[in-house]
């Protein structure tokens, strides 16, 4: 599949600038929608993917400026841990409106464009969309969610837009600025580079048409949370 205008989600931080990295020195044309702008001069929309709405639109604008898209890659994400009962219920929920809501929203937007092109989607799950934790609820909750999308969007949409599910592990980036110390990991922690993750995503979008990358798992070798 083509590279020439892939829409990444999250694109201003992460896994995410490390995904329009990756696509620049491929040749490719990123496009990025985040809350912030991205270090990388490339197109891009504001927008807090927790409002449906608002994130359908940035896509749609973001694609007719583009001419179209020939992937998608939703990678946005947070989280706020802690046990159930004492996250703020609007910060618990927040976690599922984005990771999961809004990533359904972006790519309700971006399918028809995706369509026409015969492109790729990438969504972006967890090792915690597979396994469970302690104090995790609202991450688990929202990326066991986005495992159970994306294979049902992989069986809908067969043979009209490619469709990948990347599990990663942990990664060396901001997520875990922030937390509390019992939330981060620890001085000795394997944290994979997200620049080797983001290989991976264009592995799977330069797959040619009728051949399908279902899903990859891409963790440290000595991942504690992968089952």
């Amino acid at each position: 599949m083509s590279l020439q205008s892939v829409l990444v989600t999250g694109g201003a931080s992460g896994l995410g600038a490390a995904v329009v990295e990756a696509v620049r020195e491929a040749g490719g044309h990123p496009l990025v929608l985040d809350l912030k702008p991205p270090r990388a001069d490339v197109p891009y929309a504001g927008v807090d993917l927790s409002d449906p709405r608002a994130a359908e639109a940035a896509v749609r604008h973001l694609a007719d400026e583009a001419g179209g898209l020939t992937g998608l890659v939703a990678a946005a994400g947070v989280d706020h841990p802690g046990r159930l009962l004492d996250v703020d219920p609007g910060e618990w929920e927040r976690v599922v409106a984005v990771n999961l809501i809004g990533t359904a929203a972006v790519i309700r937007a971006a399918l028809p464009y995706l369509e026409r092109s015969g492109g790729g989607l990438v969504t972006i799950a967890s090792t915690l969309g597979l396994r469970a934790v302690s104090d995790a609820t609202a991450y688990c909750a929202s990326k066991f969610g986005v495992v159970g999308l994306t294979r049902a969007l992989a069986a809908e949409l067969a043979d009209r837009v490619g469709v990948t599910l990347l599990v990663p592990g942990g990664m060396r980036t901001a997520f875990f600025d922030g937390r509390t110390q019992q939330y981060r990991p620890g001085a000795d922690a394997r944290l994979n580079d997200p620049r080797h993750v983001a290989e991976a995503v264009l592995f799977a979008l330069r797959q040619p048409a009728g051949c399908a990358v279902r899903e990859l798992v891409i963790c440290p070798s000595t991942e504690s949370s992968y089952p």
